[in-house]
């Protein structure tokens, strides 16, 4: 018999294991997530026969859109389904189910990133659209054979906590769709970035302060999740990244505010309001930022 639900405290273990099967996360990584994120109503589960078989675990966001309004959200996270178990439409029937769930508690709208090309196209049929993009940059140092290492950097990065972040993340985005982050989402996002030896920054230059998320990998890359901040201060900080972060790759991601090149594609959305649905331009594109990617 196959039963979706709410998750229960003592789905736990089994959650973990197939958190692991699906994506490989170390234990300290899904330490992480159930200290800082797990709500037993915000991870939602299929089991057949009494065995959990697939899992959809979801984030308190809103949609603020200028003009138009905020719109309650849920970011969805985690989306998998039991290696064994694949091919039978588990997947599917989690995300109709969670279609009503979040509707009846008054939701408007679902987000998420598809973890690779291909699932773009499994969400796009079960009722996403593209919707949000960005700006991605991503460096070598071996482009610039011979180029000495860079002098040490005048920067400093300064470490802000969750709440810190969000404070001062909104007012640099308050003019663009975006998605917004609570506390705990943040607290996430800032312990999946200190595993690796990142973290959430602030960082002042001469013209005003940037914001970072920065995640680090065991190849001396350096990924910034989100760039934040006026212009001639993120030029500033783009010149002393390699030497601020110490990295031979870097990708920086950023909100796309036009230009000659299309954003990278990056989230999907889905209305539950179909009065919301109809009156969405299609056109338009958000910002989503943070993804836990």
């Amino acid at each position: 018999m196959i039963t979706v639900r709410p998750s229960v405290p003592e789905d736990v273990p089994a959650l973990r294991g197939l958190w692991k099967l699906a994506f490989g996360d170390s234990d300290a990584y899904l330490d992480n997530y159930f200290q800082t994120a797990y709500w037993p109503d915000h991870m939602l589960v299929l089991e057949e026969d009494g065995a959990v078989r697939s899992m959809a675990a979801w984030f308190d966001t809103n949609f603020c859109v200028p003009g138009r309004g905020m719109y309650w959200t849920a970011y969805l996270y985690a989306v998998a389904t039991h290696p064994a178990c694949r091919g039978r439409g588990f997947s599917g029937q989690l995300l109709a189910w969670a279609d009503r769930f979040l509707r009846e508690l008054g939701l408007s709208a679902v987000s998420t990133v598809p973890a690779e090309p291909s699932l773009h196209n499994f969400f796009g049929a079960n009722g996403f659209r593209e919707c949000f993009i960005h700006d991605r940059l991503v460096g070598w140092r071996e482009d610039f054979p011979g180029t000495p290492p860079p002098p040490p950097s005048s920067l400093t990065l300064e470490p802000l906590e969750p709440g810190q972040y969000g404070g001062r993340r909104e007012p640099l985005l308050q003019d663009i769709p975006h998605i917004i982050y609570p506390d705990y989402a943040l607290a996430y996002q800032a312990g999946c970035c200190q595993l690796s030896g990142g973290g959430l920054y602030q960082v002042p230059t001469e013209q005003g302060s940037v914001l970072l998320c920065l995640e680090r990998a065991d190849n001396g890359s350096a990924v910034i999740k989100e760039l934040l901040g006026p212009k001639e201060a993120r030029e500033i900080f783009l010149k002393e990244m390699p030497a601020l972060l110490h990295a031979d790759v870097w990708e920086v991601r950023a909100p796309y505010r036009g230009g000659p090149l299309p954003g990278h594609r990056f989230g999907m959305l889905k209305w539950l309001d179909p009065a919301l649905e109809r009156a969405w331009d299609w056109e338009a594109t958000g910002y989503l930022g943070l993804a836990f990617d």
